[in-house]
């Protein structure tokens, strides 16, 4: 529909309802999330997202920079996960922060990062005459799919007066889940969330959104460049709904209205649904592995992410040193070749952080079934038997 349509939400004039459903689909969001108001932006991608807080976190921080530049700042530094998103490094590059001033906080063994160690990192840069201004915490890391304990990090942003912005690009989804939203605890006290509702709620790709806890119109402080052409203040309707100054793009397409159409057509329920089919089937295939001989999980996961080595008969009475390490690294892009060229399967796999290439099974589409699970793990087992 939209690309028939081919509408490009920037004005109420050219794209009324578009924007009506931007506007009630973030509303909603921002409930979810805890917040009584806020405001926020549908975006290409959470990479977008990312980047959009950032700058926005930069301008709270300064808002001269808008005019004036990088000239005459101090350092400006940022702190995140160990395991967060490349994103945040791409953003610091791209907005002229630096990559080297991104600090990478220290995770714990279940990839969330360590409060102490985020604590340790701000005296540290302050000490050495930074200037702390932002901590993105990540719920729902790509790989390990782990959530950062987003109260205590609340708790220290506070403290340090620093803007936190939670990418929940991926875990944001388990928010309409009443069962598993208890992994986002602490999300209302972010200044800003990435969620991608096109992840775990399979909404059309792509359909992203930014959203942040500020009514003071800061997104539009930071972005407007006030184009007389297009955002004129003396029309004859509510120009708040001309929506398109707050964003970096001009024509923009209509990806809110995916969700909408989504949620219209599942309800709050056939959402929450979803996540929680996901899940239990995620479950599912955990208690398999468990049960296999030559499976064996890198951690117990709390999210749909799940990683685990396949061990072919041939190491599984090798003592676990170097060489097993070694060997183990090669079973899995092999697996990977002979799937991709059956056509049977295809299952990502990585090393990371220091542990040699494992699979990493995500469950999200529910039309996977439990017979998907056994399938995955028979056919693995069928070609790497072998080995």
């Amino acid at each position: 529909m939209t690309e028939a349509l081919n509408p490009s939400v920037y004005t109420y004039e050219v794209s009324p309802v578009f924007l009506l459903v931007e506007e009630a689909v973030l509303k909603k969001m921002i409930e979810f999330i805890g917040w009584k108001e806020g405001d926020g932006i549908f975006n290409p991608g959470g990479s977008v997202s990312n980047m959009y807080a950032m700058n926005l976190a930069r301008y709270k921080y300064c808002p001269d920079i808008k005019e004036k530049g990088l000239s005459g700042l101090p350092r400006l530094i940022l702190f995140t996960s160990a395991e967060c998103h490349y994103s945040m490094k791409k953003a610091a590059s791209f907005l002229g922060i630096g990559t080297e001033n991104v600090c990478f906080v220290e995770t714990d063994g279940r990839g969330k990062m360590i409060p102490a160690e985020l604590e340790k990192q701000i005296w540290q840069a302050s000490k050495e005459g930074a200037a702390p201004f932002l901590v993105c915490a990540t719920s729902g890391t790509t790989v390990l799919g782990a959530f950062d304990p987003l109260d205590e990090i609340a708790d220290i942003c506070e403290k340090h007066g620093l803007w936190l912005h939670v990418d929940a690009s991926w875990g944001g989804s388990a928010l309409m889940s009443r069962k598993h939203r208890k992994l986002l605890h602490g999300i209302h006290r972010a200044d800003s969330v990435a969620w991608n509702p096109h992840k775990m709620l399979m909404a059309g790709i792509q359909c992203c959104a930014l959203l942040v806890k500020d009514k003071s119109d800061l997104l539009k402080k930071c972005y407007s460049a006030k184009a007389s052409y297009l955002f004129q203040q003396d029309k004859f309707y509510d120009v708040s709904y001309d929506t398109g100054d707050k964003s970096i793009q001009c024509s923009r397409r209509p990806d809110a209205f995916k969700f909408w159409m989504t949620w219209k057509a599942l309800g709050t329920l056939g959402l929450e649904e979803r996540v929680n089919r996901a899940l239990a089937l995620s479950r599912y295939l955990v208690e398999e592995i468990k049960k296999r001989e030559g499976f064996k999980l890198l951690l117990e996961p709390e999210y749909a992410n799940i990683c685990f080595w396949y061990i072919p008969p041939s190491l599984r009475e090798m003592k676990e040193g170097p060489e097993f390490w070694a060997k183990l690294n090669l079973v899995a892009p092999a697996i990977k070749e002979r799937m991709m060229k059956k056509g049977s399967l295809m299952l990502g796999y990585q090393p990371h952080r220091g542990k040699v290439n494992f699979f990493r099974q995500v469950v999200i589409s529910p039309q996977v079934s439990r017979e998907d699970m056994d399938f995955l793990l028979d056919e693995i087992d069928l070609l790497g038997r072998d080995m």
